[in-house]
């Protein structure tokens, strides 16, 4: 009997599977007590997963699809958790857009300000980031001159970079370093096993993936979704090039369009997407339009 193959846990709809759903709340308590868990800080006891209802093969071969973990905690602060394997050079404002529409619509329509939910982000990320080489950051509201003076607690970013957190020694005492070992799909077997033995929350949530790793249809929509991944590289690879060159193939048309839309959907900037993808104003405002 063939061995079965071990799904990557950071390929986004994976880690949907993993994390967001009702019957994996504990492992998502334990990955994310390990990310947030700083000194001082209150471990989160209970939460609320939100479920995406949109895990279907459509929204699997979307290349713009955004599929992230949201959850709210018992004291009503949220969550929100995303892999991010390619770099589309828009991470931080693609970050705070996501986070600023979560935050506003923590309130409703005529409600007080004093409703509005604490928003948190966290960005796992296959590529570097900052110029730093801390593996783990997070960004708060501090005064510039007053850097100790919090403006307000309300939001807060967090960004892991995988090839930094490579190059550092691992301490299997952390839990975060244990939980960032388990998303690896290059961890040597052996150092699986350990990490098992070690933690019964990455115990029971290797199980979970084994048994994804051997449901047939879950395999057929891991791979719809990496064959989406894989294109959309090579479609900012495309557009990149063609933002640099005049006069390219009407072949490629079709392409940048397709680029500029994704990019129009992430909230970039217009003038940056004029830059990448050589098209107008208002080619862009014709593909706004056909957006709505």
């Amino acid at each position: 009997m063939a061995a079965i193959r071990r799904l990557k846990p950071k390929n986004d709809f994976i880690f949907q599977r993993l994390f967001g759903e009702q019957e994996t709340k504990s492992s998502l308590i334990a990955l994310l007590n390990a990310i947030l868990g700083g000194e001082g800080s209150d471990p989160i006891v209970d939460l609320a997963v939100i479920e995406n209802k949109q895990l279907d093969k459509l929204w699997i071969d979307d290349k713009t699809g955004r599929l992230d973990v949201r959850a709210e905690t018992s004291n009503g602060i949220q969550i929100d958790i995303e892999v991010q394997l390619t770099n589309q050079k828009n991470m931080p404002r693609r970050t705070l857009f996501y986070a600023s529409k979560l935050y506003t619509s923590s309130i409703k329509a005529g409600g007080k300000y004093e409703e509005l939910k604490k928003t948190v982000t966290i960005n796992i990320v296959d590529f570097r980031l900052f110029d730093f080489e801390r593996f783990h950051s997070s960004f708060r509201l501090y005064e510039d001159q007053e850097p100790d003076y919090l403006l307000t607690d309300a939001m807060e970013l967090h960004f892991i970079e995988y090839p930094k957190f490579a190059s550092v020694s691992k301490n299997l005492e952390d839990p975060l370093h244990r939980w960032l070992l388990f998303l690896d799909e290059k961890l040597p077997e052996p150092q699986l096993k350990e990490l098992m033995q070690m933690d019964p929350e990455i115990r029971k949530t290797e199980e979970r993936l084994e048994w994804l790793s051997g449901d047939e249809e879950t395999i057929r929509l891991y791979e719809a979704r990496e064959h989406a991944l894989i294109e959309l590289n090579s479609l900012l690879s495309e557009g990149r090039a063609e933002g640099r060159a005049e006069g390219k193939a009407e072949g490629k048309a079709e392409g940048k369009a397709e680029v500029a839309l994704m990019m129009l959907e992430e909230g970039m900037d217009r003038k940056v997407i004029r830059k990448m993808t050589g098209l107008s104003e208002a080619e862009l405002d014709h593909l706004a339009e056909k957006r709505k």
